[in-house]
């Protein structure tokens, strides 16, 4: 068993003990205690929503295509002479582009000619022959059947001289294809064939294709579903139908950049995709520089009606939840912060249209996003309103 001994008692050491015990127990109070004052309500930038009227514009992927295509292909058969022209240049309508030996139809058209100055010095006989008989059997010197003849011989002579004139113009025609020239105008490309080679008519392989680039064709592919989901809005009045017959359409290239002249709407598919289930729509672009090639991924974006009541947020006032909808941060009346799940219909500018999910008036949060939760109070300023002047110093 083990005795606790007491130490002796002084009074001087009791009393520093307690004075120190006091002091700590003094500033452990006052570091718990409140703070002097509370921590201001944080600020931010809002702004608010007011209804407009907004077109309903659809963007849509699409590739360019050529507004004319013209593949060559030798009309007759023979021997590539010379060709005329530089590959990828321009060309027009009616320039010589090949050469093909002519000789043999040059032969043939001549042969041709001869022919037919033939049958019409045969037709000039076969008439003095008719006009001779007709003579005698008003006088009775001759029978009739003799001047029956004659006529025959000459209608005869008539169809040799027709038949001569078509082979003539068949055999100019043949030779005109030995130059073989350019249906339209526009850019032509590579060539196949090179002088010396033997071309056929009407061969599967073109020897250059010209393609006409301005104006410039892009087809656009938009889903039948959200077409249907158009035309349902503008059937319920939700949405206005344009007026205007000519939808303009604006155009971005794939890396984002803007292209700098506007087209238009020229037709849209009367059937669906059975294998995309989409929609085509074409539209025209002018393309002076030749900046639209055929077979360029684009973006373009038209306007297919109008909304009234459209209502629209920057796109820094929008983010989303893990499930992916669309929130909004909005000050309410008193000035408290709320959480709200809008729907979002499209992108303008720097801008979302809201569908629904946000009334005119009411204040979005566009920036000090990060200081704040739902719930928390603060101080609300309108994104660009001008800063109050500071207190003059007496």
């Amino acid at each position: 068993m083990r005795v606790l001994r007491l130490l002796p008692f002084k009074p001087g050491v009791v009393g520093l003990l307690g004075v120190l015990f006091l002091a700590a127990c003094s500033g452990g109070d006052q570091a718990s205690g409140p703070p002097a004052g509370g921590m201001p309500a944080p600020a931010v930038t809002v702004v608010t929503v007011q209804a407009e009227a907004l077109p309903v514009a659809a963007e849509l992927p699409g590739r360019t295509a050529a507004y004319l295509i013209a593949e060559l292909r030798p009309q007759v058969t023979g021997i590539v002479e010379q060709r005329l022209f530089d590959e990828g240049a321009e060309v027009k309508a009616g320039d010589v582009l090949y050469r093909i030996d002519p000789a043999a139809y040059q032969a043939t058209y001549d042969s041709a000619r001869a022919q037919l100055a033939r049958a019409e010095a045969n037709l000039e006989l076969a008439r003095l022959k008719e006009a001779r008989q007709a003579d005698l059997v008003e006088r009775e010197l001759v029978s009739r059947q003799v001047h029956d003849e004659a006529v025959a011989e000459r209608k005869q002579a008539q169809a040799d001289v027709a038949a001569a004139r078509a082979a003539v113009n068949a055999a100019k025609i043949d030779l005109d294809f030995t130059a073989v020239k350019a249906p339209i105008d526009g850019r032509i490309g590579r060539s196949s064939v090179t002088p010396g080679a033997l071309v056929t008519a009407n061969q599967a392989n073109a020897l250059a294709t010209v393609r006409q680039l301005d104006p410039i064709y892009v087809d656009l592919t938009q889903s039948s579903t959200e077409l249907l989901r158009l035309r349902r809005a503008l059937d319920a009045g939700r949405l206005q139908r344009l007026t205007d017959d000519t939808v303009p359409v604006t155009l971005s290239f794939e890396d984002g950049s803007e292209y700098a002249m506007p087209g238009a709407l020229a037709f849209s598919e009367v059937a669906v995709d059975e294998t995309t289930g989409s929609v085509t729509l074409r539209a025209v672009f002018p393309n002076p520089r030749g900046e639209l090639l055929p077979g360029m991924y684009v973006r373009a974006r038209l306007a297919q009606a109008m909304q009234d009541d459209a209502i629209r947020v920057p796109h820094a006032a929008v983010s989303h939840d893990p499930r992916g909808n669309a929130l909004v941060m909005i000050v309410d009346a008193e000035d408290k912060v709320e959480a709200r799940v809008v729907q979002l219909s499209q992108s303008l500018g720097d801008s979302w249209v809201v569908s629904s999910g946000l009334s005119a008036g009411e204040r979005v949060i566009v920036a000090g996003l990060q200081r704040i939760r739902p719930g928390a109070t603060v101080q609300a300023e309108e994104s660009g309103a001008a800063a109050a002047p500071a207190p003059a110093s007496n």
